[in-house]
C-alpha cells in the first residue's frame, strides 16, 4: 500500500514539474515582450494626446449645427470597439473587458468590432451583430489598420448606421494594475478643458477643419488603445505565470514531502518487519 502511495505521489509530482516548466516559459516570454511592449505604449500617446486637444479645440469653435460629429443618431444602433487578448492565460484581462462592456451596454442593443481572437470568440458565441471578425491579432494591427477602421467607423456614424461608438480596452497603470475603460469616440463631447479654441483661427473653417482631422484622432486612439492594450495584457500574463509558477513551486514541495513521509513509513514497516521475523 505504502509502495502504491509513493507511485501516485512521485507521478504527480512529475506532473505539476510538467506544468511549472510550461508557466515558468510563459512568465519569461511575457516578460521579454513587456519592455518594447511598453515602449510602444509610451511612443503612441503624445499623438493620441495632441490630436485629441484639437479635437476637442475644434468642436468647441464649431456651433451645433456645423458639424455631425456632435450629435448622436437616434436611429443607429450603439457600436462597440472591443480590444481583448489574442490568447487566454492572462488572468482577468480578457473578462475584465467584457463585464465592463456588458455593465455599460445594460441590455441595450448593440453592434460589435471585436479585436482580438478571444474578443471574436466571445461575439460570436453569444450572437452578437459582429461588424468584422478580421481583426484577431491585436499585436499585429499597425497604423494603416487603424485608419482604415477609422475611416470605416466615420463613414458608419455619418450614415447614420450608429448612434454612438464606444472605445473597450485595457488602460496600463503598472505592472500590477491595470483597469477596463469605455471611452466615447463618437459623437464627441464638448469639455470646459479646450479653452485654446478661443484664440486659434480656422481656415476654411472649425467644421471643415474638424472633418479633416477626425480620421487621424480616431485612428490614433485605437492606435494608442491598441498599445495600452498589449502592454496590459502582456503585464498581467506575466503576473499570472508568475504566480502559477510560485503556486508549482509550494505544490512540488509539499508533494514532495508527503513522499518522503511515505518513504520513511515504507522504510520503518520493512524495518519491523524484518525484526519481527528475526525475533520469530
Amino acid at each position: 500500500m505504502a509502495g502504491t502511495s509513493m507511485k501516485d505521489i512521485k507521478l504527480r509530482i512529475r506532473s505539476v514539474e510538467s506544468t511549472r516548466q510550461i508557466t515558468k516559459a510563459m512568465q519569461l516570454v511575457a516578460t521579454s515582450k513587456l519592455r518594447r511592449a511598453k515602449e510602444r505604449m509610451e511612443n503612441s500617446k503624445p499623438y493620441a494626446t495632441v490630436s485629441r486637444e484639437a479635437v476637442m479645440a475644434a468642436v468647441r469653435s464649431c456651433a451645433q449645427q456645423d458639424t455631425p460629429f456632435v450629435a448622436a443618431h437616434p436611429d443607429g444602433r450603439r457600436c462597440y470597439v472591443i480590444i481583448a487578448g489574442e490568447r487566454g492565460l492572462a488572468g482577468g484581462y480578457n473578462s475584465n473587458v467584457f463585464k465592463a462592456v456588458a455593465a455599460h451596454c445594460g441590455g441595450v442593443p448593440a453592434c460589435v468590432l471585436p479585436i482580438g481572437r478571444k474578443a471574436i470568440e466571445k461575439y460570436h458565441r453569444e450572437g452578437a451583430q459582429l461588424l468584422s471578425s478580421d481583426y484577431s491579432r491585436v499585436e499585429g494591427l499597425g497604423v494603416g489598420g487603424c485608419y482604415k477602421l477609422a475611416n470605416d467607423l466615420i463613414k458608419g456614424f455619418l450614415d447614420g448606421q450608429y448612434s454612438e461608438i464606444f472605445l473597450a480596452c485595457t488602460s496600463f497603470h503598472s505592472m500590477m494594475a491595470q483597469e477596463a475603460v469605455i471611452e466615447q469616440l463618437l459623437p464627441v463631447e464638448k469639455t470646459e478643458q479646450a479653452e485654446i479654441a478661443s484664440c486659434t483661427i480656422y481656415e476654411p473653417g472649425a467644421a471643415e477643419t474638424l472633418q479633416r482631422i477626425m480620421p487621424d484622432f480616431i485612428a490614433g486612439r485605437l492606435y494608442s488603445a491598441l498599445c495600452d492594450s498589449f502592454a496590459s495584457e502582456v503585464a498581467a500574463r506575466r503576473t499570472a505565470m508568475d504566480a502559477a509558477t510560485k503556486n508549482a513551486d509550494a505544490m512540488i514541495s509539499d508533494l514532495t514531502l508527503k513522499y518522503n513521509r511515505a518513504r520513511q513509513g515504507a522504510i520503518t514497516q520493512e524495518i519491523t518487519e524484518i525484526v519481527a521475523g528475526a525475533e520469530e
